[in-house]
């Protein structure tokens, strides 16, 4: 099954029938020469209306720490984004709702296949490292974020850039004076 495929039996799914209806596409970007995977929660109700991942001030950090600008980011085929859900789930009292349950078990092993050159995957907040290091990861997020070069190169785990974490940045100044500059000379490694 090829990519298009792919897309279109994410549209045609019974779970995502509501979105489809309301002409919303899912959001995710796949590219078969792919080296480096960003995975996240799911969008925002930002970036699903203007049909953009990481369109807003969470991904204007995400594209600082990675060291590239917002072309760069949108369109080299060598950066693929693949959320845990490809739809805004809601709002919820703290923030966003989670990812739906299953989503990415039903979709994430099929797009990978098209990503054969796939060398690291960014795993962006807690719900993208629990998914992806199951038992590996550490006790907390911040514990699994300041051992991430036990898990490279295969899986390099991010705090989420979102404004509500200004205060864990600034409690751990560690994490943008150490990881911010592996991270972006791994991503200069990677889709340069």
């Amino acid at each position: 099954m090829d990519e298009a495929d792919i897309f279109k039996a994410i549209q045609a799914d019974e779970q995502n029938r509501s979105y489809t209806d309301q002409g919303i596409k899912p959001l995710y970007s796949v590219h078969p020469e792919a080296k480096l995977l960003i995975v996240g929660q799911a969008p925002g109700i930002r970036a699903q209306t203007s049909g953009l991942f990481w369109d807003d001030p969470s991904g204007e950090r995400l594209r600082n720490w990675l060291g590239i600008d917002r072309e760069t980011f949108y369109n080299n085929p060598k950066l693929a984004i693949l959320p845990l859900d490809f739809y805004f789930p809601g709002k919820g009292k703290g923030g966003d709702l989670a990812p739906r349950t299953g989503f990415a078990d039903k979709w994430h092993p099929k797009l990978l296949a098209t990503m054969p050159e796939l060398t690291t995957t960014l795993l962006v907040g807690n719900y993208a490292q629990k998914y992806y290091l199951k038992q590996t990861r550490y006790r907390t997020l911040t514990e699994t974020v300041k051992h991430y070069q036990d898990y490279l190169p295969d899986f390099f785990p991010l705090v989420h850039p979102s404004p509500r974490n200004q205060i864990w940045l600034k409690k751990n100044s560690w994490f943008e004076q150490a990881v911010v500059p592996d991270l972006q000379q791994l991503t200069r490694d990677l889709i340069n």
